[in-house]
């Protein structure tokens, strides 16, 4: 088995540099974790590079809340691209449907040939889109390089069996990254299960929005070979 990596969903500059110390292979950085993550503040991300020698993904959401966007938002999106590639980061993580929850093809291809040549992840959108194996074509052929999602449940011990088959159905064109829920005490049955390579997780233990050092340690140590 490939050895499992790590990124850690952080949402604070305290957060990213603890996630770096603790062994965590990238950070996907973030605002208002109360909404499930939003585009993360410019100066802190310009920080957040400037401290981090670990790879630095950025997600590109406006709001909470669904995933269908006005065109003003849809602007936003792609100014927001364009100024934090001048960042020097390593990626970006976004997602867009249509009103139906299907995969919205135009706007999300224009947002990854933005992106490009840096890698694109469709986020957790994913979990909430119709036609879950149609959609993975969909994805794939627009050019992302990595899905995020829980197997479309609340988590993924809920979702386990839907991330095996993505992971089985995807068969390398595309990576699959289990997150939501995902902990120490759970990442090593998800391994060994879907047989994922990279996995994400907030490594939050608390009521707090500071990732925990211990966590990501104990995450990375039942991340197996």
């Amino acid at each position: 088995m490939r050895k499992g990596k790590l990124e850690i969903a952080c949402f604070n500059l305290e957060s990213a540099i603890i996630a770096q110390e603790s062994g965590a292979d990238r950070v996907e950085l973030c605002a208002n974790m109360k909404e499930g993550g939003t585009t993360p503040d410019f100066e802190m991300t310009k920080t957040a590079r400037k401290v981090l020698s670990i790879d630095l993904n950025v997600m590109i959401r406006p709001r909470g809340g669904n995933f269908v966007y006005s065109d003003f938002e849809f602007e936003q999106m792609k100014s927001e691209i364009i100024a934090f590639k001048k960042l020097q980061v390593d990626g970006f993580v976004f997602g867009i449907l249509k009103e139906d929850n299907s995969f919205n093809e135009e706007q999300n291809a224009e947002l990854v040939a933005l992106a490009n040549p840096l890698p694109s992840t469709f986020h957790r959108a994913f979990d909430t889109i119709k036609n879950r194996f149609e959609s993975l074509e969909s994805v794939i052929k627009c050019g992302f390089k990595t899905i995020l999602t829980s197997g479309l449940e609340t988590n993924v011990i809920e979702g386990i069996d839907v991330l095996v088959t993505l992971v089985e159905k995807a068969n390398d064109r595309i990576t699959i990254m289990p997150g939501g829920g995902l902990r120490s005490t759970n990442v090593a049955l998800l391994q060994e299960k879907t047989k994922a390579v990279f996995y994400h997780s907030s490594a939050i233990v608390d009521s707090g929005e500071t990732a925990s050092g211990n966590e990501i340690e104990g995450i990375k140590a039942n991340l197996q070979y």
